[in-house]
């Protein structure tokens, strides 16, 4: 049996918009799931540190 848990994050309004626009899905965690499970297996996740990307997109976002 698959133990299910629960969490939680907060995110900036329209990034959460951009993220449904993104995933096709309207509901939050369903988009969410969908970027999650992306994330997971998709092969390029790690090829660059995520701190370092998350960092280039905070200051992008901030100009």
């Amino acid at each position: 049996m698959v133990k299910i848990v629960h969490a939680q994050t907060v995110l900036p309004e329209d990034v959460l918009e951009q993220l449904k626009r993104k995933t096709g899905q309207s509901a939050t965690k369903d988009a969410i799931a969908v970027a999650v499970e992306h994330y997971l297996s998709c092969p390029y996740t790690h090829e660059e540190p995520l701190e370092k990307k998350l960092e280039e997109v905070i200051k992008k976002r901030k100009k």
